[in-house]
């Protein structure tokens, strides 16, 4: 199979390394449907107030789309309470969501460098170290143990 098809490899450590473009598209599926489904509530409490300039759920879901990614071009806005709830919640959920669909683009094309993995690969190499230390400790222990076997035998 394909490993570009998986969502993600496991790797020597038993940790599951999601891919860029799956997390991507599992992202920004979540952050449509969210504005998609506050959609309707943001038209809910906006379509009957007075005022109001969100009628349709083009404009409710413009208004959110506009919201998630802070751009906001102010050409609908809440006039209700709730709707400006609505909205205010769209705005924190989207610049966590739209902040790292940007951070997974950066990663990508810069390629900065995974420090978990650096993070594991050092303790694997830690642990190596102290595994040796261990074995040569081993060794020195005997070879004390045979150079007092051989002094106390020298002198008697």
């Amino acid at each position: 199979m394909n490993s570009k098809l998986t969502p993600y490899t496991v790797d020597e450590f038993g940790v599951k390394n999601y891919h860029s473009g799956y997390l991507l598209l599992i992202t920004l599926a979540a952050l449509y449907a969210i504005i998609a489904a506050l959609s309707f509530l943001l038209l809910h409490f906006e379509a009957g107030a007075a005022n109001s300039n969100i009628t349709t759920y083009k404009d409710a879901f413009w208004t959110l789309q506009m919201s998630a990614s802070t751009i906001g071009f102010g050409d609908y806005y809440p006039v209700t309470l709730e709707g400006r709830i609505v909205v205010g919640a769209m705005f924190y959920i989207g610049v966590g969501m739209v902040g790292f669909i940007g951070a997974q683009f950066i990663d990508r094309f810069v390629g900065f460098s995974d420090t978990n993995v650096k993070n594991r690969e050092l303790r694997k190499q830690n642990a190596e170290i102290l595994e040796h230390n261990q074995q040569l400790e081993k060794k020195i222990d005997m070879l004390a143990e045979k150079i007092e076997a051989m002094v106390a035998s020298q002198s008697k």
